[in-house]
């Protein structure tokens, strides 16, 4: 069965209207990873050993475990502890979580990297903890770390691909649908991957942007 691009053509409005599913949550993953892994940053720097101890292991398994398996999981198990979520409340949660692991382990090694001076110079100034943060660490923090978080942003866009298996009609299930109505798997596949590329290509070019302005304030 040969390409035929005009039937590409045909199907990408379709693939398009679809995608948007895919854009909106990425968006609320997204915002949620960051809050979260803000969070989790902030809670290990108290240095509460027990606390400490369960984060990492959350990491752990987070890091070594396939995201595949994690969403199934809030799927599938969760229901039978009686927390009954919806395709796309397992699906945010899942891939909410396990990029708030990877956003907080980014913070810390970014923390790594600020002049530990300034933190001292704020305390022995009597600024409280959470304006230490607010204005001293987290402004410095979140541009260090802008890059690697821009391709976490591309790796969540892409994991959004992984809930049609638990049945959100997404810009794969709905490539999937059409392909098993028409016959036609590699055009519609195509479309799909193209839609995804589209998608973070536009993500890279904000973050690009957004670093370049960032670059003109600092001078």
């Amino acid at each position: 069965m040969s390409f035929q691009f005009a039937y590409l053509l045909s199907v990408l409005p379709t693939l398009f209207a679809a995608a948007l599913v895919n854009a909106r949550l990425a968006a609320i993953i997204v915002v949620i990873a960051v809050l979260g892994g803000t969070a989790l940053t902030i809670l290990r720097s108290f240095k509460i050993a027990w606390v400490n101890a369960i984060i990492a292991f959350l990491i752990s398994f987070i890091r070594g475990t396939p995201l595949l398996i994690q969403i199934f999981l809030f799927y599938y198990v969760l229901p039978a502890i009686g927390l009954d979520l919806s395709p796309e409340a397992a699906g945010i949660a899942a891939i909410a979580l396990n990029s708030s692991m990877f956003i907080t382990e980014m913070m810390r090694g970014g923390l790594q990297t600020i002049d530990p001076g300034q933190i001292e110079a704020a305390t022995a100034l009597s600024l409280p903890r959470r304006a230490i943060w607010q204005s001293v660490v987290l402004p410095q923090l979140f541009r260090r770390i802008l890059p690697v978080l821009i391709n976490e942003i591309t790796i969540v866009v892409k994991g959004t691909a992984l809930l049609s298996v638990i049945t959100v009609v997404d810009v794969l299930r709905t490539a999937q649908q059409i392909a098993s109505a028409s016959y036609r798997p590699f055009e519609t596949l195509a479309g799909a991957a193209l839609i995804f590329l589209l998608m973070n290509l536009v993500v890279i070019a904000a973050g690009s942007l957004t670093e370049a302005r960032l670059a003109v304030r600092r001078g």
